[in-house]
């Protein structure tokens, strides 16, 4: 069955766009016909990324740099005026010449701008478990970010990690890390709402930024004292130089938060020069070349699906919105981060 006469030309698509600096609003404008090889989506719910979106809600992030190299929808610059946004689920409504009709009423996950009905290439679509709800669904990416800053970490047996930074992509790589066999995973947020759900889903202690970390992250007598392997995941330079302090000699740091145009003030004139302490960046548009031999987005997505599947997402969705309300979604995240750590946008 073709769901073309359900929703026709004449109904409006409600997109939202960032026109300034702390400035969204919700357009509208016609439903678009797909092409040949493409679908039209009818968006249930989008998720809106806590990080990089604030950081263009906020104005800073680069003008001139590339929202995303590797996703057609995000093709252009952050220069204002843009729609912006990565994590849309939806239900194919009609589709275009030369797609098969089957796909006519499936969920789909798309990298797409929060809008609530557009058309998308059929072979850039994924499609979503049928046990997985829409809003859980809505975390696929942030559950594969998380996956990238495992397999770059390379957590082991028996390693002690500490995971700066408790929104939704630390809470998941805290779950995620939940499955290896650590001896400490400790996790450091400055919001207790994000510290108590961090140790539901794992991790063994949760601590503020100003608890002192001595000893919590050192082994027996006579082991190497401090973090073997730490994350930060904050999005605050200043926790970068937290996570060095905490590693022990010769251990990782992987630096997933993207700053933007905020400086990170290290101080590497210490210990640091003769600690051999290796800094990763992580970051979940390529694969590790190491790693590409074996890992593709595929085996990735597939990966963050199984995540996904066996965590309650509603715990990290702390707040619904309906798109045409937007502006305040983006408002309760700048302005009260202690009360929201998942948001989506919904379309009724």
């Amino acid at each position: 069955m073709d769901f073309a006469g359900l929703v026709g030309r004449e109904m409006t698509a409600r997109s939202v766009e960032f026109a300034g600096p702390r400035e969204v609003r919700v357009d509208e404008r016609d439903v678009p016909d797909p092409d040949a090889g493409e679908v039209r989506v009818r968006t249930e719910v989008s998720a809106i990324s806590p990080g990089t979106e604030l950081l263009l809600y906020r104005n800073e992030v680069p003008d001139e740099m590339a929202a995303d190299e590797t996703i057609e929808a995000l093709s252009g610059t952050f220069e204002y005026p843009l729609r912006y946004g990565y994590a849309a689920v939806g239900v194919v409504e009609r589709v275009g010449e030369d797609v098969p009709a089957d796909w006519n009423g499936r969920r789909v996950f798309t990298f797409h701008p929060h809008e609530s009905h557009f058309c998308f290439p059929v072979d850039e679509l994924v499609a979503v478990p049928e046990t997985i709800p829409s809003e859980t669904a809505a975390l696929l990416a942030n559950a594969e970010t998380a996956i990238s800053f495992a397999l770059d970490g390379g957590p082991t047996v028996g390693e002690r990690v500490a995971v700066y930074g408790q929104g939704i992509v630390g809470l998941l790589t805290t779950a995620l890390l939940d499955c290896y066999p650590l001896d400490t995973l400790l996790t450091v947020d400055a919001i207790a709402r994000r510290r108590t759900l961090s140790e539901a889903l794992g991790a063994d202690e949760s601590v503020t930024p100003t608890d002192d970390l001595d000893g919590r992250l050192d082994g027996d007598a006579g082991e190497p004292a401090g973090a073997d392997l730490a994350y930060e995941l904050s999005g605050n330079p200043e926790a970068l130089d937290a996570a060095i302090d905490a590693t022990g000699y010769a251990g990782r740091v992987v630096i997933g938060s993207w700053y933007g145009e905020k400086r990170a003030e290290l101080d590497l004139g210490h210990e640091f020069h003769r600690s051999r302490i290796r800094l990763q960046s992580s970051q979940v548009s390529t694969i590790d070349p190491e790693r590409s031999g074996r890992w593709d987005k595929d085996r990735r997505v597939a990966t963050a699906w199984n995540l996904l599947g066996g965590i309650d997402g509603s715990e990290l969705l702390t707040h619904r919105v309906p798109v045409d309300r937007a502006p305040e979604a983006y408002r309760l995240l700048d302005e009260r981060p202690e009360e929201a750590i998942g948001v989506v946008l919904t379309y009724d």
